[in-house]
């Protein structure tokens, strides 16, 4: 039986160890997801992203096999090659790759309420977490989802843990400012309001 996990992080630097931390582990790229929030331009296509050290552009290489959105490369370099800029509603500007990335496109495309939310419940995410989720990558954090056998859940959620966000007292502060549940209809943070909620949470992006 496979589960879905998924983990909020503060800053992009601590979802990428997860990640590296599950394709060490042994889950395949084609299980693991990754949604950036890239509000304030961190993730510049300009500038060339050379994760493997092998002095040519990670995204080069996965646009010559094919890869991007849904798919990893392969190799040292992993499903984070595979990253891509995209605009999931509610969410705005992202930085994405893997199967829940297609998958919240595809449910944003239909018109399904939601997009990542309706993502994240199809996968097994429960109603309570997904909006949490999906709020949390509003206001400037990245989200890490892996589907994994339930036998090796507790081996997984252990990698995913180290750095992770806890949710329930980060939607606690949020309630306590007026915020009740995510909208896709809201307006996505801009640049001055996800600086200013990483500063809130000393989450500068390392």
């Amino acid at each position: 039986m496979t589960v879905t996990i998924s983990r909020l992080y503060d800053t992009y630097s601590d979802a990428e160890k997860a990640v590296r931390g599950l394709e060490n582990a042994g889950v395949p790229h084609s299980d693991i997801s990754i949604v950036a929030n890239n509000s304030d331009s961190w993730w510049n296509t300009d500038k060339k992203i050379d994760r493997d050290r092998d002095g040519v552009d990670d995204r080069a290489e996965g646009a010559g096999t094919g890869a991007g959105i849904g798919a990893g490369i392969g190799g040292a370099a992993g499903l984070l090659a595979g990253l891509g800029l995209l605009a999931i509603p509610g969410l705005g500007p992202v930085v994405a790759a893997g199967w829940l990335a297609s998958t919240a496109l595809g449910a944003a495309a239909g018109a399904a309420t939601g997009g990542v939310v309706g993502a994240l419940t199809e996968a097994g995410v429960s109603k309570e977490d997904a909006p949490l989720y999906a709020e949390g990558v509003r206001r400037g954090g990245t989200l890490v989802t892996a589907r994994v056998a339930d036998a090796d859940r507790a081996r997984f959620d252990a990698v995913l843990n180290q750095s992770a966000v806890n949710l329930r007292d980060r939607s606690a502060a949020w309630q306590k400012s007026g915020w009740s549940t995510f909208d896709p209809a809201s307006k996505p943070y801009g640049a001055e309001e996800v600086r200013k909620e990483r500063q809130l949470y000393g989450a500068g992006m390392r």
